[in-house]
């Protein structure tokens, strides 16, 4: 099952009322990754006054905690949560930090400032479709090799390249088009390919940021 969530970490600051408001998002695989992550930015900022954060940790969205942090209870971690929920981001983290200003914002605008925070820090990360990947072994003589790279260019991502007695490829394709990638790809050496299945895990693939729609990556 592919689900959407942050392709790399994002950092976006703002200031309001003269409260400084820093916001880290993550793709963070799981509730130990979320802790570690939400460890790090604490460890970053030991002064800072508050820092309130949610997360979905699972890839179905039943795994979600948040934490106002001292903040007047549902004016920090709910609306933060409410953002992931409403973007249907999962195994994602979202930390924002608030140093005080000395002005008080009120439940309403702490409310405001907290889910505006997020979404801004949302709007500047590069979000991706996360896919279940088969890891792939291609093991082919000399003579097949430049064939074999042309024919891959485009259609996976090539994690390695190894030359030895023979030459061996390490891919990775979707899950869903590992079968008729592996036929054809036989079909195209007439056999002379050797092709071992390594491991299955998720991994992003990019999106189109004009439409939302996945690139496409043939």
């Amino acid at each position: 099952m592919s689900f959407l969530s942050v392709a790399a970490p994002h950092t976006a600051e703002k200031v309001i009322e003269k409260s400084r408001f820093l916001t880290y998002a993550a793709h963070t695989a799981g509730e130990e990754e979320a802790r570690a992550f939400l460890e790090r930015v604490r460890a970053e900022h030991p002064l800072a006054t508050h820092v309130c954060h949610a997360y979905v940790a699972d890839r179905l969205g039943n795994l979600m905690r948040f934490s106002d942090d001292g903040e007047p209870q549902g004016t920090a971690g709910m609306p933060i949560l409410g953002v992931l929920r409403a973007r249907k981001l999962f195994e994602c983290t979202v930390a924002v930090v608030r140093y005080f200003g000395g002005i008080k914002l009120g439940a309403g605008g702490l409310t405001r400032a907290y889910a505006g925070c997020a979404a801004e820090c949302l709007d500047g990360t590069e979000l991706a479709l996360w896919d279940e990947c088969v890891q792939l072994a291609l093991t082919v003589g000399y003579s097949e090799v430049g064939a074999l790279s042309r024919w891959l260019d485009g259609r996976c991502a090539i994690l390695a390249r190894d030359f030895a007695e023979q030459a061996c490829f390490s891919v990775a394709v979707r899950a869903g088009e590992c079968d008729a990638f592996c036929a054809e790809l036989a079909d195209f050496l007439n056999g002379r390919v050797k092709i071992c299945e390594q491991k299955r895990e998720f991994s992003p693939f990019p999106l189109d940021k004009a439409d939302g729609q996945i690139q496409n990556t043939k």
